[in-house]
């Protein structure tokens, strides 16, 4: 099951469905589920049980990196980095209908990803991120508008050390989505800081 707005510009990324038995209550409307360092039986259950979830609170959920499972449980979005655009069988999931969004880092990998026809872009790191190391710069607000100006009404998603205080730049430089891990998960209170983003990103849900 999916809600109505797809692309809600809040769009948290959560490592573990334990998170989305705690978040999903107080409005969530769109979420990645990210699951690194597990078994595949592990991932599976989690994905498992993150759709179902997700189903229960009308959140549409978006799976990343594992498309054979979301594939095999029925999910209809998946995120595909650059490494798994090499293995994916893109034509299986448009053919089940599974939508898909992409990572840019670089313009290389832009025009790969548009000539793949994907259901949004994400841009990333915009800011400096302590989630993982990369080989790339942080892209800053004008690539932001860039890439927006590039794809058009294609959603782009920009991602990368965003906090409550850098997002409203980032909408304003063209960004249509937000993307944030570590300002919900390490913070003192997940549940108040998911309350904050969603009083924040109101006025950029209602423009939608």
């Amino acid at each position: 099951m999916t809600c109505d707005m797809i692309f809600d510009p809040f769009y948290p990324i959560l490592d573990s469905s334990k998170w989305l038995e705690t978040l999903l209550p107080l409005g969530i409307r769109v979420v990645q589920i990210r699951i690194k360092d597990k078994s595949e039986t592990e991932i599976e259950k989690e994905i498992q049980r993150a759709r179902d979830l997700c189903a229960n609170y009308q959140c549409q959920l978006i799976v990343n990196d594992y498309w054979k499972i979301a594939l095999d449980l029925g999910c209809n979005y998946v995120h595909l980095g650059q490494e798994d655009l090499d293995c994916a069988d893109l034509t299986t999931l448009k053919n089940a209908n599974i939508r898909f969004g992409i990572s840019t880092h670089s313009e290389a990998e832009l025009e790969r990803a548009l000539s793949l026809n994907p259901d949004y872009i994400a841009l990333g790191p915009v800011y400096p991120t302590i989630l993982k190391k990369m080989p790339w710069q942080p892209q800053g607000l004008d690539r932001v508008t860039q890439w927006k100006k590039r794809i058009g009404d294609l959603p782009l998603i920009g991602i990368g050390g965003m906090n409550l205080d850098r997002a409203p730049g980032v909408f304003l430089a063209g960004a249509d989505a937000v993307a944030m891990v570590t300002d919900i998960t390490l913070n003192s209170s997940p549940p108040d800081q998911v309350k904050k983003w969603i009083e924040l990103t109101e006025p950029w849900r209602l423009r939608q």
